[in-house]
């Protein structure tokens, strides 16, 4: 491992530890000093949750590490959400996602992934690599994590932290088997009778974990998730759908924001 990669994998832990201790200072800039730039999705986000008052239910799909590149992280802990995190790799949920949250009550966090029907799938991931980039590369579909070593994504992070790629096809990609559980499983399980927020972050299958949840039905009062990775028919099939069930969009970046019906408020995030 190269200097720059164990630096960034100790400040990940530090900064993990200081979140799961709820450390004063860590605690205290995001309760009183914390200002998100305004017009962004962590903007909204604040606010969102902020008139919620303490009661904010989340379901978050791919949740990692439950910090690093987590827009919703630092709201998790400052406004006390509940709800239900999904992390399907077993080796990430119980390093880094177990110890994060284990002060949050209310909060249950589930080594699983999201599917139609309970069982269980097999999920592709970098078998060289636990780094943070590595791991958050995991899909359900082996066809996308190939694509990522063809199109030169891999490389370019492998290179970065001074990681030799395998010859060996059968070390590049691993798979693991992991538990799956239907949104119907999940909301009785845990007794959601309302979705505050669904967050995916499901490294290309964002738009099957929207079809998965049946927003006419399910009908979460925000929906975050990646716009990338997508076909643009697929895309705009996705959002035509959201629009023709009351939701209003707005893309930020990677990132797409859907939310039902919004107050006056918030309408201001959509113009």
């Amino acid at each position: 491992m190269s200097i720059k990669a164990a630096f960034k994998t100790w400040y990940k832990d530090f900064r993990i530890s200081l979140s799961a201790e709820e450390n004063p200072l860590f605690m205290g800039y995001y309760r009183h000093w914390y200002k998100p730039k305004p017009g962004s999705l962590s903007e909204f986000l604040s606010e969102y949750s902020l008139a919620k008052n303490g009661d904010f239910t989340v379901i978050q799909i791919g949740a990692n590490d439950g910090i690093t590149n987590d827009p919703i992280h630092k709201f998790i802990k400052r406004d006390r959400w509940k709800g239900v995190l999904l992390e399907p790799q077993s080796g990430v949920f119980n390093q880094y996602l177990k110890d994060i949250y284990k002060k949050n009550k209310g909060l249950h966090l589930l080594c699983a992934g999201i599917g139609e029907k309970d069982g269980y799938l097999p999920l592709y991931k970098i078998g060289f690599s636990d780094m943070r980039w590595a791991t958050g590369l995991a899909s359900f579909s082996k066809e996308k994590v190939e694509e990522l070593f063809e199109n030169g994504i891999v490389e370019k992070n492998c290179r970065k932290f001074g990681i030799p790629i395998p010859k060996e096809a059968e070390k590049r990609i691993v798979e693991e088997k992991v538990e799956i559980i239907s949104p119907k499983s999940l909301q009785e399980r845990f007794h959601l009778n309302t979705i505050d927020l669904l967050q995916i972050d499901a490294e290309g299958f964002d738009l099957e974990v929207i079809r998965i949840f049946d927003i006419p039905t399910s009908q979460p009062k925000a929906i975050i998730f990646e716009n990338v990775n997508h076909s643009k028919k697929e895309l705009e099939e996705c959002y035509q759908m959201l629009r023709g069930n009351g939701y209003r969009l707005r893309e930020f970046g990677r990132d797409t924001l859907a939310m039902l019906h919004p107050d006056e408020k918030f309408t201001r995030f959509f113009n």
